[in-house]
Order: structure tokens, then sequence, then C-alpha cells
């Protein structure tokens, strides 16, 4: 099947129910440690993001968050990056913080070649040059591979944390019945796992022993997948999908920025 055909059944209401949850930001001003950027779509939407700025001599990650998120969350977890010297930028998707419309898959990974663009445009003026990382967790994966696997000589490395590796599994986890829908298990227009495969910058790959969404096998496939020279495997023992962060403790902020270190 031609891969537009299969982006357009991704984006059918009956998937996106289930791949997206989208809730808004209420009306708040960003907190001392942050600051708010809007980033204008390509047909005209504005996307939401939030910025936490260490010195302008840092390593710069660029962070696709995962379902049911959105970058006001991540208030605590800024000043934590900040502190080790990194600034961290978070992108909300379509419908998601302060973002406007409704997402998709196609717009999802249309947005992030956005993102991308804006992002580095602005670094680039600010003076903000040492190293650009993007990071994607879970469904954030989708769109740092998107940019991992197509902007290579303008990034230093790629970190996936609960990524997948292919999308109908996932698809099926999440109560999607991709049978009715003509998916096979070898249909897979999100293709994680084929752009992984032509990453040659560092990676690092991050994921929970018990992820009861997104199985370790994921994070697994994606690391044996990637060609690069350098890349690592990092299993958070005990964790589950959504209590990777605590149980790592600071072990996961202190990986990630040894690696920044290391590889830029």
């Amino acid at each position: 099947m031609d891969p537009q055909e299969l982006l357009e059944k991704l984006d059918s209401p009956l998937v996106s129910q289930f791949l997206f949850h989208p809730r808004p930001q209420y009306p708040s001003p960003a907190p001392p440690s942050g600051q708010d950027m809007t980033i204008p779509a390509n047909d005209g939407v504005q996307l939401g993001a939030r910025i936490y700025l260490a010195d302008k001599d840092s390593h710069n990650i660029l962070f696709f968050h995962g379902n049911g998120e959105i970058a006001a969350d991540y208030e605590d977890i800024g000043p934590i990056y900040t502190s080790l010297g990194i600034s961290f930028l978070v992108v909300d998707y379509r419908g998601y913080g302060k973002s406007q419309g409704s997402p998709s898959v196609s717009s999802m990974l249309a947005d992030a070649q956005t993102v991308f663009d804006h992002v580095w445009s602005w670094l680039q003026r600010e003076g903000r040059t040492k190293s650009l990382w993007i990071m994607g967790r879970s469904l954030g994966s989708a769109s740092a591979l998107e940019i991992a696997a197509s902007r290579q000589p303008e990034i230093n490395g790629v970190i996936i944390e609960s990524g997948f590796a292919q999308v109908v599994p996932l698809l099926r986890t999440i109560g999607v019945n991709t049978m009715d829908m003509g998916l096979t298990r070898e249909d897979d227009p999100v293709a994680n796992l084929a752009k992984m495969a032509v990453c040659k910058k560092p990676a690092l790959v991050i994921h929970a022993e018990h992820d009861h969404i997104i199985p370790l096998s994921h994070g697994k496939n994606l690391h044996e997948a990637c060609p690069a020279a350098v890349k690592h495997f990092f299993m958070v023992p005990g964790a589950d999908h959504n209590d990777i962060m605590y149980r790592a403790g600071r072990e996961y902020f202190t990986l990630i920025q040894s690696f920044l270190e290391q590889n830029s």
C-alpha cells in the first residue's frame, strides 16, 4: 500500500481517539525558569513551546513529550536540565497545551520538521550553537526520529525514551483493531525502526523494564537497528511506562548529561 494511503488510515478518527489524548493548558504565564515560544506551522496553526535556558554555552535539547502530557508539565523538570548545563525546549502537538488545531499522525510528523527549522534558526540567531540534540518520549519518539533520520548534518544525536519501534503493534496494544483497518504488522508509515536504521549520529535509548504500554522489546529493537558507532541502551530496573523518571531518579539526568558531554 502507498505510504500516503497508510498515513491517511492513521489519520482516521478511529485511530486518533486511541492514539492522541490532547488537553489544553489553562492560560498561565511561564514560570521564572522558563519562557514561552510560539511556532507557526505551514498551514497557519500556532504551536506552543516552552524553553528553559541555561547559559549560552550550553547543550540544547529539543524535546517531544509523551501522549497525555503538555509542555507545562515539565516546569519542575526543565530547571533540572538547566542546572546540568542543558537548555531544554518542550514542544506541544496540535491540540495539546497552547497549540492550536487537532492532532493527527501526518500533522505530527510534518510539524516536527517545521518545529526543527524554527528552533534551529532561533538558536543560530541567539548564538546558542554548542550542540543540538533531539529527544522524544513515548509518542514523541515518532517526531524525534523523523528529525533524526532527515536532519543529521544539523544535529549532534538523538535520545529516545520509552519509544516504539513499530506502530501497528503499538496500536493493537492500545485497543485499535488494525485488522479491520486493513493494516498488517508490516505496514508502518511512521517507520520509527526504519528511521533509526539510517541514523548514524550518537544515540541513547532509555526504556523501562516493565513498560506495559510499549514493551521493553521496542527499545531493544530501536537500539539494535541503529548503525551509529556510538550508541547506548539503558534499562531502568523495576520501572513502568509512567514512572520511569521517578524510578531512575537523578541517574536519569546525569546519564543524559554524560552522554551529551562525551559526544559533543
